[in-house]
């Protein structure tokens, strides 16, 4: 086993921010391997997030962001439980790049529960046909629609897309990792996105 340096501790602490004695833990359980303890924190961080997600958000900020040349414009409300964490780097740093992904991936919904259930119909019947027509087997079609679904999800609701920056991670995912390490639930509330020439806008 490698030996876990204090020098390693806080290497791991820069690089995740979390605490001493979780990141002693973490390296302790990857051997001494930095990168193995940082997933280690991030699978802990993420289980600590799920645990925060019925708490209060009623601070937070309005974040927004305009594209280079001015053509597309996104607002974005993001909530936390204080207005001391609201007013941290990483909590700007996470809404301006939550209103980034909005205006590069363009998402509909924030939610796959926020999706209608006439558009979800809609899809449905549209990934049946395309899978009838593809030559499928009439016994593995509802398997095939399901797994097409997933993908129109992660196209349309903001937290189950790629994240821009970093699309091994989702959007979902990197909201977490900042909870576990804020220590505060953080939600979406809604956002808009203007592109020019567009008149009907959608706000969640």
């Amino acid at each position: 086993m490698a030996d876990v340096t204090p020098q390693l501790v806080k290497q791991l602490r820069e690089r995740t921010g979390a605490g001493m004695m979780e990141c002693k833990k973490a390296l302790d359980e990857a051997k001494g391997d930095l990168a193995e303890a940082e997933v280690v924190l991030r699978k802990r961080g993420i289980a600590a997030a799920g645990r925060k997600s019925d708490r209060s958000t009623k601070q937070g900020v309005v974040g927004s962001y305009i594209h280079a040349g001015a053509q597309i414009g996104v607002l974005v409300e993001v909530n936390c439980e204080s207005d001391f964490v609201a007013r941290t780097a990483d909590f700007q740093q996470l809404v301006h790049d939550l209103a980034m992904q909005i205006a590069a991936a363009s998402p509909s919904f924030i939610r796959k529960e926020d999706v209608t259930p006439e558009a979800i119909e809609k899809e449905r019947e549209i990934q049946r046909a395309r899978a009838l027509a593809d030559g499928k087997p009439e016994k593995i079609l509802d398997k095939v629609v399901e797994g097409r679904m997933s993908k129109f999800y992660e196209e349309i609701c903001l937290l189950e897309q790629p994240f821009i920056k970093d699309n091994t991670t989702t959007v979902n995912d990197l909201i977490k990792q900042k909870i576990a390490k804020l220590g505060e639930n953080i939600t979406v509330a809604r956002f808009v996105r203007f592109k020019v020439g567009e008149t009907a806008q959608t706000e969640n």
